[in-house]
C-alpha cells in the first residue's frame, strides 16, 4: 500500500484554509463595499504560501492516481476542480463566494472519505 493517501488530512487542512481565505478576500463585508479582491491581495508571503500549497497539492493528486486504493478519490477530485474553475471563472464577483464554498465543500468531502479509508488500511 501507497503511504500517499496518508497526506489526506493535511491538504484537509489546507482546503479549509483555503474557504477561510477565499471568505477573507472575497467575503460579503468585501462585496458590500465594492471591494475588487484583485486589487487587495494578499501579502507575498501567504500568496507564495498559497501558491506553493496549490503546486504540492496538485502534485500530490496526481500521484495519488498510481496508488490503486486511492485513484477513485483523485479523480474526484480532479473532477471537482475540472467543474469548479469554469464555472468560478465565468461567474459574477457576487457568485464566487458561493462557487468557491461549494467547490471547496466538495473536495473537502472527498479528502475526508480518503483520509478515513487510507487511515483505516493502517
Amino acid at each position: 500500500m501507497s503511504s500517499l493517501p496518508l497526506f489526506a488530512p493535511l491538504f484537509l487542512v489546507f482546503e479549509a484554509w483555503q474557504l477561510a481565505m477565499g471568505e477573507r478576500y472575497v467575503g460579503i463585508k468585501q462585496i458590500a463595499r465594492g471591494a475588487d479582491p484583485r486589487e487587495m491581495g494578499p501579502g507575498e508571503g501567504v500568496a507564495f504560501l498559497w501558491s506553493a500549497g496549490l503546486i504540492l497539492y496538485a502534485a500530490w493528486v496526481l500521484a495519488l492516481l498510481a496508488a490503486p486504493m486511492a485513484r477513485v478519490y483523485a479523480l474526484c477530485l480532479i473532477g471537482a476542480t475540472l467543474v469548479g474553475y469554469p464555472i468560478r471563472r465565468n461567474c459574477g464577483l457576487k457568485w464566487i463566494l458561493v462557487v468557491l464554498t461549494i467547490e471547496g465543500a466538495v473536495r473537502i468531502g472527498f479528502l475526508f472519505a480518503l483520509s478515513v479509508t487510507a487511515w483505516h488500511h493502517v
